[in-house]
């Protein structure tokens, strides 16, 4: 008995330095291309709405979900994965511009963040963001005199917010949802019908146009959705308001691009600014920041429309035969440089 007791311990220690070994590896070798392209073998699920002949977008017309049989281009709650291939954007554009809508996209650039991406974000946004629509840019910055002249097309306007410089760049980023929340209270929300908000260090590459409206809508994060969902980096303490119990969230999101109507981008960022500051009062915080608040939100409450990788995509990752037409692309990182 004592010898089976023995080896049964042996193998448990042995089990137990593998996955720790794996937990340590993991992410050295993910970093690998040979080892990170080995995640395309991971399916992403059928598509049970593909089965039907048509599904109509308000903003995108008719929507082909069939067209792109080696992704997933639905949610299990019936809400649309955009693809390319999977909309006419013709069709999309005819049916938006008849809806006489003005469409906003906020954008935070502090700190070095300005000089560095600021510029190019708004020139490629000129070039590629809702062209042929209503756009309102609002860029919230602490040096409103250092935003740079972009010129503008028609029916296109910029406007400047100040916001106050914080100390971490953590804050910075949770400060988003709260100056977010009380923009979309005034002057942005009576300006705009929806709303795009972004990350600056990124550039747009190619059209992203008005098949990406709706009331809510959710980006899938480039680096995880092939991942299985006991992987994505969820806020797991129990003690956030941020967090999702094992087994919880359906994708994981990025906080990179989302958006939505005035209303519904109200409610998201006032539960994101709840659950910061109950956290920050419990000496806490979560995982990803206002990213880990943005996925609870997404959870309780589903979005009406999710955008594929396409739509915000990472040149690190390589390419990809799923990933026709990038929309946006990210800047290479610079940490150590920016942030101070």
């Amino acid at each position: 008995m004592a010898f089976k007791k023995g080896l049964w311990a042996k193998k448990r220690n042995f089990w137990q330095l593998i996955l720790l070994a794996f937990g340590l590896l993991g992410p050295l070798l993910y970093m690998l291309p040979a080892v990170r392209h080995l995640e395309v073998l991971i399916p992403m699920g059928i598509c049970p709405l593909a089965t039907k002949p048509l599904l109509r977008d308000n903003f995108s017309g008719h929507l082909h979900l069939w067209a792109r049989p080696e992704v997933l281009t639905c949610t299990s709650w019936g809400a649309p994965i955009i693809w390319d291939g999977t909309f006419d954007p013709d069709l999309a554009q005819q049916e938006t511009t008849q809806q006489n809508l003005t469409i906003g996209l906020t954008v935070f650039a502090v700190g070095r963040y300005l000089e560095k991406y600021l510029e190019r974000f708004l020139e490629t946004a000129e070039r590629h963001f809702m062209v042929g629509q209503r756009v309102v840019y609002y860029v919230f910055t602490e040096r409103p005199a250092a935003v740079p002249r972009v010129a503008l097309g028609p029916g296109r306007r910029l406007r400047v917010q100040r916001v106050a410089r914080e100390r971490r760049w953590q804050d910075v980023s949770m400060q988003r949802m709260h100056s977010l929340h009380e923009a979309l209270g005034g002057r942005l929300g009576r300006e705009a019908h929806f709303v795009f908000c972004m990350d600056v260090d990124q550039h747009f590459s190619g059209a992203f146009g008005p098949e990406a409206l709706a009331e809510s809508v959710a980006q899938l994060h480039a680096w995880h959705y092939h991942w299985p969902r006991w992987l994505l980096p969820f806020e797991r303490d129990a003690r956030s308001a941020a967090a999702l119990a094992p087994g919880d969230g359906d994708f994981y999101y990025h906080a990179a691009v989302f958006g939505g109507s005035v209303a519904a981008l109200r409610e998201l960022t006032a539960h994101c600014v709840r659950g910061l500051r109950r956290d920050r009062a419990r000496g806490l915080e979560a995982r990803w920041q206002d990213e880990s608040h943005l996925n609870k939100y997404f959870w309780l409450h589903k979005p009406a429309k999710v955008l594929s990788p396409e739509f915000c995509w990472c040149p690190e990752i390589g390419s990809r035969a799923e990933i026709r037409h990038p929309r946006l692309l990210w800047a290479p990182k610079e940490y150590a440089l920016l942030r101070d």
